[in-house]
């Protein structure tokens, strides 16, 4: 049976900072209502959501400052780089997050941007709680450390 791993996931953005700037809570894999011209920029890779978020509004789950580009042959029937694009969960997980930004003072943060097995584009979405700057300096000493003994291991033997 083929792990999570070996299947055909082709990973378009990813927030690389979103680990080191915040705790990462659960995840949930949210779909995006997109339009054909912001499936074909995706497909060729261009798309950045390191600054973007998701929020709630009016019952809904909003992606917010994710930027995929133009699509070059698009021609009038462009799409607008940084619109808001509306994510697709159910009920029961849009009533969890928004419970949990609302009472908890949570963040939802987008991990990374893919497209799955069937050619879909999905959102791994994240609830994670900002992180301190003493928080930040304490995995930073870690992964320098982490880094450093690698090193001396490597050089040993």
């Amino acid at each position: 049976m083929p792990t999570k791993s070996d299947s055909k996931i082709r990973v378009v953005a990813q927030n690389r900072k979103a680990r080191f700037n915040y705790q990462i809570g659960e995840t949930f894999e949210a779909g995006i209502a997109l339009t054909g011209t912001e499936v074909k920029s995706l497909r060729s890779g261009k798309a950045t959501i390191a600054e973007s978020y998701a929020d709630s509004r009016g019952g809904e789950i909003w992606l917010v400052n994710a930027n995929i580009p133009e699509y070059l042959q698009g021609g009038r029937f462009n799409h607008a780089p940084k619109r808001m694009r509306k994510l697709l969960l159910h009920r029961r997980q849009i009533n969890k997050l928004m419970g949990a930004v609302e009472r908890e003072g949570m963040t939802l943060v987008p991990l990374k941007l893919y497209f799955n097995e069937k050619g879909r584009a999905k959102l791994e979405l994240a609830l994670a709680r900002g992180k301190k700057l003493h928080d930040k300096r304490e995995s930073e000493k870690r992964r320098s450390w982490e880094r450093e003994r690698g090193r001396l291991l490597r050089a040993k033997g």
